[in-house]
């Protein structure tokens, strides 16, 4: 178990700066999961960390102790990869126990490990198979087990699940969340599902172009975004934005925009807008339903594409030439070219600037 403290750190492929100053702190036990689009350096974060990468500029500590010139192996952190990486030739037994024979570790300490390793992930029965008679997400398990018998301080995860098909990957997503609930060991994930990321974080953190957006409990990103991208990056099917306008700022919380023809009032942040500055206002599908008299605003949507799942079913349409997706329940009928009259609460509409930022602030659900 430790803690992480990464502080100002940049790192630069020659003249191309891919991370910028990133500050942030990592409690002890936590699953943190790193998420991202493509290319927004979330891979590279956990290779500094791991020592895969070296650090151009700023601090990394691990457990209070400067990790910066620190060889990989002395790290204390343990890697799955991608990839599984296994050896053709060896059975699952060896394969989880090379690292420890290769370091002259005790024979009998080796067997403990292994064995107490293949109970937690349930691999006892393929100890003696090779890696050509196992599927994939036994494959999968077979590497995370060789991460486990190091008893590293830090389990580091580069999106191992991307290699699996849709049902290994929400089984092992299960398994990896029962394994940290089992070792209460500090982990961090990479991935660009937003879907793991909600349901195996503690802490999600969110970041794009080499910077962190925001950082936070999968139910603060959810309810409380910082700004219009991670609004539109958390949750599934996206957030809907519709172009708005800011027509009054009435007093010191409420707000009064023009949208889709019609004005409506939100209490929220009237220090970073102006009138008549352009703003965004965010609708979540699931917050889209039949008008009723609790709708504040109301939005007539014709239907593109109807997608039935049986208890559930996603609509996409547009409104005002705008397009929206509507997350349904039931055994809803709707389909191509019907026009519907959809409402949302006030209290569940968001506002964002012309710069993004969001200026809505919702209370977060607690236990």
């Amino acid at each position: 178990m430790a803690t992480i403290k990464l502080t100002n750190v940049i790192k630069r492929f020659h003249d191309i700066e891919t991370i910028h100053g990133v500050n942030l702190d990592l409690e002890d036990g936590e699953f943190v999961v790193f998420v991202g689009p493509s290319g927004c350096g979330k891979s590279t974060l956990l290779r500094l960390i791991a020592g895969l990468e070296e650090i151009t500029d700023g601090t990394l500590e691990i457990d209070g102790q400067n990790m910066n010139d620190v060889a990989p192996a002395d790290r204390g952190v343990a890697m799955v990869f991608q990839s599984y990486a296994l050896y053709p030739h060896m059975t699952v037994e060896e394969n989880m126990s090379f690292g420890l024979r290769m370091t002259g570790g005790d024979p009998e300490v080796i067997k403990k490990r292994v064995s107490h390793a293949a109970d937690i992930l349930q691999l006892g029965p393929l100890l003696d198979r090779k890696p050509k008679q196992l599927s994939g997400g036994q494959r999968q398990r077979v590497a995370i087990g060789r991460a486990i018998v190091r008893e590293p301080k830090v389990f580091l995860f580069d999106e191992p699940l991307s290699n699996l098909d849709a049902e290994l990957r929400v089984d092992m997503r299960v398994q990896i969340a029962k394994l940290h609930n089992q070792l209460s060991a500090t982990m961090v994930y990479v991935t660009h599902d937003q879907v793991e990321a909600m349901t195996l974080a503690d802490k999600i953190v969110v970041l794009r172009a080499g910077n962190i957006e925001q950082v936070g409990s999968p139910m603060e990103l959810y309810h409380n975004p910082a700004n219009e991208f991670v609004a539109g990056f958390m949750g599934s099917p996206r957030m809907n934005f519709m172009e708005a306008k800011v027509t009054a700022i009435d007093n010191a919380d409420m707000i009064t925009i023009e949208v889709a023809g019609q004005q409506i009032k939100l209490k929220a942040d009237t220090t970073q807008v102006s009138v008549n500055e352009k703003a965004s206002l965010g609708l979540r599908p699931e917050h889209l339903t039949t008008f009723n008299e609790e709708s504040g605003i109301a939005l007539d949507i014709e239907i593109d594409v109807a997608e039935h799942l049986g208890g559930l079913s996603y609509l996409y349409g547009n409104c005002h030439g705008q397009s929206l997706t509507i997350e349904v329940s039931g055994q809803d009928l709707s389909r191509h070219g019907d026009v519907l009259k959809i409402g949302a609460k006030l209290s569940d509409c968001y506002l964002f600037n012309s710069k993004g930022q969001a200026l809505v602030q919702r209370p977060v659900p607690t236990r």
